[in-house]
């Protein structure tokens, strides 16, 4: 009886061994960040960031704000165009080339004259 016992018992445990997965050490960091490299908008996300590092150093490259864009591309390009007249002192917004002198007034040139804005 007692031998029958301990083949049920021996019997149960190898069951549940068997069944039971084994837990994986998992990092959910790398996990994620596997998929977010390997993501579609994470790419186009380091698109538009590399553009937007591009326009935001060099003054000379035109900044197109248009009335039918949406309130955060508006807020992002104008904060861009701030920076540029901060850092280079001039910066060309919707085809004109906007400067700021040493008062830290904003201008551009109209037919030679200079006009505060």
């Amino acid at each position: 009886m007692s031998l029958l016992l301990i083949l049920f018992f021996s019997i149960i445990i190898i069951i549940l061994f068997k069944n039971k997965k084994p837990k994986k050490f998992k990092n959910e960091n790398i996990l994620n960040f596997k998929k977010k490299l390997s993501s579609k908008e994470s790419n186009i996300e380091r698109i538009f960031l590399r553009e937007q590092e591009k326009t935001s150093s060099n003054p000379n490259i035109n900044i197109i704000i248009g009335s039918y864009e949406k309130a955060d591309n508006i807020k992002r390009k104008s904060n861009i165009h701030r920076a540029r007249l901060s850092k280079f002192s001039k910066s060309m917004l919707n085809g004109e080339m906007i400067y700021k002198d040493k008062e830290e007034k904003i201008f551009k040139y109209i037919d030679g004259k200079k006009l505060y804005l």
